[in-house]
């Protein structure tokens, strides 16, 4: 592990994704360490891709079922998702 991995998962590298994270049909595309389907916040054998809805605060897995809901990644209450200050 080195520091600043991106693909351990808190709110800030979540954060520091998104900014250049691809954003697709209303979805970012992210990474994360992955134990039995979770993102987690330590090193595992796993790593696997994670969707971002900003028009509703949900990030899903790979087969699109909600992992979590969080107000402040929805734009309904205030986010503003880095893609609408990309060039």
């Amino acid at each position: 592990m080195t520091a600043g991995d991106l693909l351990l998962y808190t709110d800030e590298n979540l954060l520091a994704q998104l900014e250049t994270a691809p954003f697709e049909l209303g979805c970012y595309t992210l990474r994360f360490y992955t134990d039995m389907g979770q993102p987690v916040n330590r090193v595992t054998e796993t790593i696997e891709t994670y969707y971002l809805s900003p028009s509703g605060g949900t990030l899903r897995d790979s087969a699109f079922n909600i992992i979590w809901y969080d107000s402040r990644f929805d734009t309904y209450r205030g986010f503003t998702p880095p893609h609408l200050n990309r060039t």
